[in-house]
């Protein structure tokens, strides 16, 4: 079954300042590792780096109008900034995963199981 982990974190603006560089260079690092243990497992299938939260638009139906409005729809203090592919034999394999990803030390990774075919 596939799995989708999506990743959420503070802005980068809420990093010190002169951590900043240091600590988003080593996270990306040890997601890089983290991703080659998952094609070395063999249960990676995609990933997506999203562009900031400013480049966002959302879109909506409102009174029978489509509105295109700029950023997300709800304000945070997580963003999300993309998401990962998995297909594993079950829950509890997605989630072992999940729990060793880098990205648990300063953000979420939320996991959520593809919908079922046929429903």
């Amino acid at each position: 079954m596939k799995y989708a982990l999506l990743f959420y974190s503070p802005p980068h603006t809420e990093i010190p300042e002169g951590a900043r560089e240091a600590t988003i260079g080593n996270m990306l690092e040890a997601m890089g590792r983290w991703i080659g243990d998952l094609e070395q497992a063999g249960v990676f299938r995609s990933t997506l780096r999203l562009a900031p939260v400013e480049a966002a638009r959302s879109v909506r139906r409102e009174a029978g109008e489509v509105l295109v409005t700029d950023g997300p729809f709800a304000e945070t203090k997580e963003i999300l900034g993309g998401l990962l592919i998995l297909e594993c034999d079950s829950l509890e394999d997605a989630l072992g995963w999940a729990r060793r990803c880098p990205l648990n030390g300063i953000g979420t990774v939320e996991l959520r199981p593809e919908w079922p075919p046929g429903t």
